[in-house]
């Protein structure tokens, strides 16, 4: 019998999911007997993995093909269209746990998800601008920042542009339970801040309801930083 036990707000899914068995064969090598059949332990619900087969699975289920992420930092130097790929080599159980709970690791994959959960789109203005390169130029808001505990989740984040999201971490802005948008009073340019706004008076929900986000951590963001 075995128990796991996932730290709440620590899960997030693969970006992409990983099959049992692709075009190259089954992902799990170590599955196959001495004659290249499946053997009895392929199942068990719990089963050793080696290190080569937990880094091609775990390859397959973040590379992104699709380089959708907004520009950062230098990488404006560099035209924002490239970001370096980290190899995913693992020797110790130890150095896979390190790096899936990296922080690096963890913002880039919480961005991917949130930016494609809402199709690319700023939940606040309705607007989708995908720049010459291919990527998407908004980028994934935590209603409840990490810094003060709130959880990697994709219903803990919304697809903001620029001036949406730092209107948003200021307070200046905040959702309903029923994601109407709220604009502060403190705001000063209310007329702007409606213009700017899609006309429906609602965030863009995302493209599935499993992401919508949740009323609790929007209850947060209302308590703690909308300043209303």
């Amino acid at each position: 019998m075995y128990l796991a036990s996932i730290e709440p707000g620590s899960y997030l899914d693969f970006v992409n999911p990983v099959p049992f068995r692709n075009a190259d064969g089954l992902l799990e090598s170590g599955l196959l007997n001495d004659s290249g059949k499946i053997s009895g332990v392929a199942q068990a619900a719990v089963r050793p993995i080696s290190s080569s087969d937990f880094g091609r699975i775990l390859q397959l289920g973040l590379d992104d093909p699709m380089p959708v992420l907004p520009r950062e930092g230098n990488q404006m130097g560099r035209g924002g269209f490239e970001e370096d790929d980290v190899p995913i080599l693992f020797e110790e159980p130890r150095e896979r746990i390190n790096y899936l709970s990296s922080r690096a690791v963890r913002d880039r994959l919480f961005r991917r998800l949130v930016i494609k959960a809402y199709g690319e789109r700023c939940a606040i203005t309705g607007l989708k601008f995908i720049n010459g390169g291919g990527r998407a130029e908004v980028d994934a808001a935590h209603i409840w920042p990490v810094e003060r505990n709130g959880p990697d989740v994709v219903t803990n984040g919304l697809a903001l542009s620029g001036t949406a999201h730092w209107m948003f971490d200021r307070g200046l802005i905040s959702l309903s339970d029923d994601l109407d948008i709220l604009i502060s009073r403190h705001a000063n340019d209310p007329d702007a801040v409606h213009s700017f706004i899609n006309k429906t008076g609602r965030a863009i929900p995302p493209l599935e309801a499993r992401d919508r986000p949740h009323p609790r951590f929007l209850a947060w963001h209302r308590e703690n930083c909308f300043k209303s």
